[in-house]
C-alpha cells in the first residue's frame, strides 16, 4: 500500500490528514495521487455533480487593487463598466441557466462591497429569480455587512460566496486594499445571517504548493464544504498579466490535493478552464466534483451543454451535493 492509499484508509474511517501529511503528499507519483483522490471522492460524496453558473451582475470601477482582476480601477485591464443590471436581464439569464442545466445561478457585483440602494435592488433580483426559476440563488457582492446577508438571505438567496483567494501568508502579495481579515470578517457575518458560504481561492498567482496547501486547511478550519478552485488566466493591463499558467499536471495535483485536505467538500473548478484542452476532465477525475459552467466574469467559460456531455461520459449525474 503506497503513502496515498494509507492516508485514503485514515480519511475513510472518519480521520482527517495533516499539514505535515499533506506536505508528504506532494512527492507521490501524480496518477496515484489522483487515482486515489478520486476513490476519495466517490467514497465520500457518490457521482453527484454541483453544476453552477454566475453572472457579471456589476462590472468595473472596483476600488479595490487585487492584481489579478481586469475589473480593478487601479489597472487598465479593460473590463467593460456598468451599473447593477436591470431585475428582467438576470433573471432571464438565470432563466436560459437553469434550462442548461445548472443548478445553482449566483450574481456577482464589482466593487468592496454593494451599497444600501444596491443591496435593496438585489434583494429584488434575488426575489424574482426564486420566484420565476426552478434555481437556487447565490450572491458574491464583495465584504457585506451581517444586516446586508440578512436581507439577501430574507429575499431567498442561500448562499455567499467570498473567495480568500490564497493563504493569510500570501494574500498581501495579491491584494492591499482589503485584508485576509476582512475577507474572515465577510464570511462570518454571512454565516451569522444563515447562508452557505462558498470560499476558495485562484492558484497560479506566484505562490508556492505550500501556500494552496495552506490555503486548503484555512478553509477545512472554516468548515467550508463549496470550494471554488481557479486557475490565474492572465489577463492583460493587470499586474499578473505575465504571469506563466500552471502545467496540466500543476492542476491535477492541486486538484488532489484539495480533495485529500478537504474529502467531502465540493471541490468546483472555476475561472480557468476554458484554457484546458480537455476543459478539465482530468481535474475531475482527479477528485473535482463540481464547476462553474458558462463564461466567468471577464473571460470566457466552458458551454453548459458540452460540460453536460463531458460529465454523462464520466458517469457523473448533475445534482446538488452541498
Amino acid at each position: 500500500m503506497n503513502f496515498a492509499e494509507t492516508l485514503r484508509e485514515k480519511i475513510f474511517v472518519g480521520e482527517r490528514i495533516t499539514r505535515t501529511e499533506a506536505e508528504l503528499l506532494t512527492r507521490e507519483p501524480l496518477g496515484e495521487l489522483c487515482a486515489v483522490a478520486d476513490e476519495i471522492r466517490k467514497h465520500l460524496c457518490g457521482n453527484a455533480f454541483d453544476l453552477c453558473s454566475i453572472i457579471n451582475g456589476k462590472s468595473g470601477k472596483c476600488g479595490e487593487d487585487c492584481k489579478f482582476c481586469a475589473q480593478s480601477s487601479h489597472y487598465d485591464g479593460c473590463a467593460e463598466s456598468y451599473p447593477l443590471l436591470p431585475v428582467e436581464e438576470i433573471v432571464r439569464a438565470a432563466q436560459a441557466s437553469a434550462m442548461a442545466g445548472a443548478l445553482r445561478f449566483s450574481v456577482v457585483t464589482s466593487g468592496r462591497r454593494i451599497c444600501d440602494g444596491e443591496t435593496d435592488k438585489l434583494c429584488a433580483i434575488v426575489r424574482a429569480i426564486r420566484e420565476r426559476v426552478p434555481i437556487s440563488v447565490c450572491v458574491s457582492a464583495g465584504l457585506l455587512t451581517e444586516q446586508q446577508f440578512r436581507a439577501l438571505k430574507e429575499a431567498g438567496a442561500t448562499r455567499a460566496h467570498c473567495n480568500l483567494e490564497t493563504c493569510e501568508r500570501f494574500f498581501p502579495n495579491v491584494c492591499t486594499t482589503h485584508t485576509y481579515s476582512d475577507k474572515l470578517t465577510a464570511i462570518a457575518a454571512a454565516r451569522k445571517a444563515g447562508l452557505e458560504v462558498c470560499s476558495g481561492g485562484i492558484m497560479g498567482l506566484g505562490e508556492s504548493v505550500s501556500d494552496r496547501i495552506e490555503l486548503a486547511f484555512a478553509l477545512r478550519t472554516l468548515g467550508i464544504r463549496s470550494v471554488p478552485v481557479n486557475f490565474l488566466q492572465p489577463i492583460a493591463g493587470t499586474p499578473f498579466a505575465n504571469m506563466e499558467p500552471l502545467s496540466a499536471d500543476e492542476r491535477r495535483r492541486t486538484v488532489a490535493l484539495f480533495r485529500f485536505i478537504l474529502p467531502d467538500a465540493a471541490i468546483r473548478l472555476a475561472g480557468g478552464r476554458k484554457g484546458m484542452p480537455d476543459k478539465g476532465e482530468a481535474c475531475f477525475l482527479s477528485g473535482a466534483n463540481a464547476c462553474i459552467t458558462g463564461d466567468m466574469l471577464t473571460t470566457q467559460g466552458v458551454g453548459a451543454q458540452t460540460d453536460v456531455v463531458l460529465l454523462q461520459r464520466l458517469g457523473y449525474k448533475v445534482a446538488e451535493y452541498v
